[in-house]
């Protein structure tokens, strides 16, 4: 509802959605920018993920390498990717939840919330 009970000034509310529009690409490309890690086997494997949850780069400690048991190395990558892209989720809420409030539900294509 309107103060007063007027109509909405729609130079007004243009230039709001403006703003938001490029509110939220400026936040997006900082996430796409930003790096955030997961780790796991006590740091034993990490994985880096850009906030917007590309996987940049995965380090494996050589104590973690055992021959004759890569299903733990395979597990010890998964869970740190998973740790990382979690880290990602919540950079991207930090970020955009707050751009995205008044969103109607405040889903956008792409992002987990």
């Amino acid at each position: 509802m309107i103060p007063g009970g007027g109509q909405p000034n729609m130079q007004e509310l243009l230039q709001q959605a403006q703003k938001m529009q490029q509110d939220l690409a400026r936040a997006q490309e900082e996430l796409a920018e930003t790096e955030v890690e997961g780790q796991a086997g006590g740091g034993l494997v990490r994985a880096t993920v850009t906030g917007a949850g590309e996987l940049r780069g995965l380090e494996i400690d050589p104590k973690a390498v055992d021959p004759e048991d890569t299903e733990t190395l395979a597990d010890l990558v998964v869970a740190a990717v998973q740790a990382a892209n979690e880290n990602a989720q919540q950079l991207q809420q930090q970020k955009l939840g707050p751009l995205t409030q008044g969103l109607g539900g405040g889903n956008i294509p792409g992002l987990p919330f």
